[in-house]
């Protein structure tokens, strides 16, 4: 998959550090990595190692203890309708995501008809966007009307409505079973292809981050910091890739770097 040279994310010795009533906990330690215009960047690890935390702090929802992550260059920017896209692990259960109440079309146009913009306007890109991930005849549905999948796919055409610089996905497809999550995937690359978009996302699955991934960066436990990273090299990448012995070495790969980062600390 394409990307340039140009770094559009660089995280800088970043600590996130939370209070409670037991003492402070390090949901991340010194974490530090770049992320390409153009990339696909996986973030993996075992649960509680702080991958949400990263990318939240990305979407500059909660702000880092220590370090810092410069974004093209600007540090620690206010958020805006061009920067960055989030999509939630799930579409219609969390906040500030799919609304029942509103259409699909409604619920795509949303981030920009609060900005103000022109509806008929709006209206038609969101077209463009249901067209572009196979939506074209749901538009006048409501979420509750949808399958899981296509929840999530109109959760990604919100995402996109504002041209973000960069989609952050967080689980996107981990509530979905496995037939149905594999085929997102391959949807997600054809997307990725038609756009090219910078993409980083949070994984609990090795397979799902070498099917997508550039670039794969692994967090471990105790301390909740960067102990590897893989670089993804695949041919073209369709559901043919499934049988491809390179896959499974990539895959094999990351997983060593995962298990011998957790056994250092056990």
């Amino acid at each position: 998959m394409h990307s340039s040279n140009k770094i559009i994310y660089k995280v800088k010795n970043l600590t996130k550090t939370f209070e409670s009533e037991k003492g402070s906990i390090d949901a991340l330690s010194n974490i530090s990595f770049e992320v390409k215009e153009g990339e696909t960047v996986a973030i993996v690890g075992p649960s509680g190692c702080g991958k949400t935390t990263l990318l939240r702090i990305f979407a500059h929802l909660i702000k880092p203890t220590k370090g810092k992550v410069i974004f093209q260059d600007i540090v620690s920017p206010n958020s805006g309708d061009s920067e960055f896209g989030f999509v939630f692990q799930e579409p219609t259960l969390m906040p500030s995501t799919l609304m029942p109440w509103r259409t699909v079309i409604e619920n795509i146009i949303l981030p920009l008809e609060i900005a103000g913009k022109d509806k008929n306007e709006i209206k038609e890109k969101a077209r463009k966007l249901l067209n572009l991930l196979g939506l074209n005849s749901f538009g006048e549905y409501y979420p509750d009307e949808l399958s899981g999948g296509m929840s999530q796919r109109v959760a990604i055409a919100r995402a996109l409505i504002s041209d973000p610089a960069v989609l952050l996905m967080d689980e996107p497809f981990g509530a979905l079973d496995e037939i149905m999550r594999q085929r997102l995937d391959f949807e997600l690359l054809s997307l990725k292809r038609k756009t090219n978009k910078t993409i980083i996302f949070v994984t609990h699955s090795i397979l799902e981050a070498v099917i997508l991934a550039d670039k794969i960066i692994v967090l471990g436990l105790n301390p909740n910091t960067v102990i590897g990273s893989k670089t993804v090299n695949l041919p073209e990448r369709t559901p043919k890739l499934l049988t491809d012995p390179l896959f499974f070495e990539n895959v094999a790969v990351t997983r060593k770097i995962l298990e011998t980062g957790l056994s250092v600390q056990n």
